[in-house]
C-alpha cells in the first residue's frame, strides 16, 4: 500500500475518535453547567479547545472570576497525551470547516495561521496598535495572514539544548565549556567532545527522530543555520548542499559518530525526555518549557535542579539558530460571541497573566513588559537567557499546506535515519513530493 494510502486510513480513524472525544466533552460540559451551575445560565458560555495544562485551568479560572455572571469560559481539552498536533489541527479543521459552532476560541500551533485564516475572525479591528506594540515581535509576525491579523500569540517557545550540569561539571574545563555552550558550540567541537572524554559513557546527544514535526525542527534548524532564505515565509526548497549537509549530520549523529542512540526513532519530544532522564543522556535538544511543563517526571528521576540551558550547535562557519514553537490563540468565524471572546484574547495577554503562565507551565510570555520587569525576571532563573535565545529564532513557513510538506520531510527524514534511503534518495523524493497532490494534507 502506498505511503499516502496508509495515512489517509490512519487519519480518517483518528478524525472519527476525536471527533467523537471532542464532541462528548462539550456535552459532558454542557451537563455539568446544568447540573452544578444553576447561577452560571445567565452568563455568555464561551467554549476554549486547547489542551487545558494546570497554567491554563488557572486563566481560566481567573477569567471566569474576572467577569463573573458575564463571561464564562468552558475549557475543552485536547490533551497532548491524547491528540498529536498534527491530529489536534484535523479535528479543528473538520470542525471549523462544517461551521460548527461547538467551539468558539481555539489554541493553534503558529505555523498553522495561512491554514486556518478562512474561518477565523480577522481580529484587527478589535486591537489598538497600542495593545499590539506590546507583544512581541517573533510572536506577532506568526499572527497575520494577507496582512489580516487572524490570531493573537498566547506564547511563544524555542529551541534548544539541556545538558546535565553535574555530569560535566565533574571535568576540569567544565567553566570553559560551559562558556561556548551558552554562545554555541560547532558540531565538529561538539562530536569532538564527545569522542575526546565521553565516548561510551552515557547517551550523549538525544533529538527526537519519530516520523512527526519535531524530526522536521531539528533539520529546519540545520539547514536555517547555514543559509535562512532556505524556508521563506511561503516556500520550502529542500534539495540543497545545505539540506545535505544538515540531513546526512542527523544520520551520523546515529550511525556513524553514535552520539545519539538509534532509539531516537521510535521517540516524540516527550519520549526522548523520559529516555534521557532515565539514562542519563548528557545532552538532549529540546523547548524552554521542559523543566516546568515536565517537573513530575523530572522530580521521580531524582534529577531536579540538575540542568543547564545552552543553544543549540551550528556547523563552522554558519549561524547558531533555534526554530520557534508556541501557540496562538484564534476565533472561530461560527461563534456567536465575537465580544465575548476577544475580551478572553485580551485579558491572556495581561502582564500578570502572561507571568502566571511561566511561572506555572514554563509558556514563554509573549508581552514585553514581561521581560522589562528585573525583579520577575531576576526570580525565575532562564528567562533571560531564553530572551537571547528568541533573538536567534527562526520561522518555519506559514504556507497553507505546509502539514502536508512537514508529513513528507519527517517521512523521508526519518527513512535516511534508518539507513533505509540515501541522503539524495531521500531529498530527491522530498522534492518530488510536495510538489504533486499525491500526499493527503492532514
Amino acid at each position: 500500500m502506498k505511503v499516502w494510502e496508509v495515512l489517509k486510513n490512519n487519519r480518517m480513524s483518528i478524525f472519527f475518535v476525536g471527533i467523537a472525544f471532542v464532541i462528548l466533552v462539550v456535552l459532558f460540559s454542557i451537563i455539568l453547567d446544568i447540573i452544578h451551575s444553576p447561577n452560571s445560565k445567565k452568563a455568555t458560555k464561551i467554549y476554549f479547545a486547547d489542551n487545558i495544562s494546570p497554567a491554563l485551568k488557572i486563566l481560566i479560572d481567573r477569567f471566569n472570576l474576572a467577569y463573573e455572571g458575564e463571561i464564562e469560559v468552558v475549557p475543552i481539552d485536547l490533551p497532548f497525551s491524547k491528540f498529536s498536533t498534527n491530529e489536534r489541527k484535523e479535528l479543528l479543521a473538520r470542525s471549523l470547516r462544517s461551521k460548527s459552532d461547538l467551539i468558539d476560541v481555539f489554541a493553534g500551533d503558529l505555523i498553522w495561521s495561512a491554514r486556518f485564516a478562512k474561518w477565523v475572525h480577522p481580529l484587527n479591528y478589535f486591537f489598538e496598535s497600542s495593545e499590539l506594540n506590546l507583544i512581541l515581535n517573533y510572536s506577532l509576525e506568526s499572527c497575520y495572514y494577507e496582512e489580516k491579523l487572524v490570531a493573537i500569540p498566547l506564547y511563544i517557545d524555542v529551541g534548544l539544548m539541556y545538558y546535565r550540569r553535574d555530569i560535566l561539571e565533574k571535568h576540569p574545563q567544565f567553566y570553559i565549556w560551559e562558556e561556548i555552550l551558552k554562545k554555541s558550540i560547532t558540531w565538529e567541537d561538539f562530536i569532538e567532545l564527545q569522542k575526546r572524554y565521553f565516548r561510551g559513557v552515557n547517551p550523549f546527544y538525544m533529538f527526537p527522530a519519530k516520523n512527526y514535526e519535531g524530526l522536521v525542527c531539528s533539520l529546519a534548524e540545520l539547514i536555517l543555520s547555514q543559509n535562512k532564505s532556505s524556508f521563506s515565509k511561503d516556500t520550502i526548497t529542500i534539495n540543497t548542499p545545505e539540506s545535505k549537509r544538515a540531513l546526512q549530520l542527523l544520520v551520523d549523529l546515529v550511525n556513524k559518530y553514535h552520539l545519539t542512540p538509534s532509539a531516537v526513532l521510535n521517540f516524540d519530544e516527550y519520549q526522548s525526555y523520559v529516555y534521557s532522564l532515565k539514562n542519563d543522556a548528557i545532552f538532549f535538544r529540546g523547548w524552554s518549557g521542559f523543566m516546568q511543563n515536565h517537573s513530575r517526571i523530572i522530580e521521580e528521576a531524582g534529577k531536579k535542579g540538575l540542568f543547564g540551558v545552552a543553544a543549540l550547535p551550528h556547523f563552522e562557519g554558519s549561524s547558531p539558530v533555534s526554530v520557534f514553537g508556541g501557540w496562538n490563540l484564534m476565533i472561530s468565524k461560527s461563534s456567536n460571541h465575537l465580544d465575548e471572546a476577544v475580551k478572553f484574547l485580551k485579558f491572556a495577554l495581561k502582564k500578570e497573566n502572561q507571568e502566571m503562565m511561566y511561572s506555572v507551565g514554563g509558556y514563554l510570555p509573549v508581552n514585553y513588559q514581561v521581560y522589562q520587569d528585573r525583579k520577575f525576571v531576576d526570580q525565575n532563573e532562564f528567562l533571560d537567557y531564553y530572551q537571547k535565545l528568541l533573538k536567534n529564532g527562526v520561522h518555519r513557513p506559514y504556507t497553507s499546506d505546509y502539514t502536508k510538506k512537514s508529513d513528507i520531510i519527517s517521512f523521508y527524514v526519518h527513512q535516511a535515519i534508518k539507513k533505509e534511503l540515501t541522503t539524495e534518495e531521500a531529498l530527491a523524493k522530498v522534492e518530488v513530493l510536495m510538489n504533486t497532490d499525491k500526499f493527503i494534507v492532514k
